[in-house]
């Protein structure tokens, strides 16, 4: 999966609109190929992106859960410190 792709179910706030575009964005760029469509395929590219953002928002609307919705601040501090712990330069103890 695209890492830019980041869950969109069960958060508060509810996933907008604009967040499930760049998704779907990010997916047909990702499965295309193509970060820019050339003019003889802007249509083709933006029609996917638009049949996959609205499959994805269906997607969204239909499922349930019994579980609580995630705080998106919450959310964004686990993956900085994640990132933190992954990304940590190692020390070097040997001078």
């Amino acid at each position: 999966m695209c890492r830019n792709i980041r869950p969109l179910f069960n958060f508060e706030p509810p996933v907008t609109n604009d967040e499930v575009h760049a998704a779907a964005l990010q997916y047909v760029r990702k499965i295309s190929g193509i970060n820019k469509p050339s003019q003889a395929n802007e249509a083709a590219f933006l029609a996917a992106v638009e049949a996959v953002a609205a499959a994805s928002q269906r997607l969204l609307n239909s499922l349930e859960t019994s579980a609580p919705p995630k705080d998106r601040a919450v959310e964004a501090a686990k993956a900085r410190a994640r990132s933190a712990q992954r990304f940590a330069r190692p020390v070097n103890t040997m001078r």
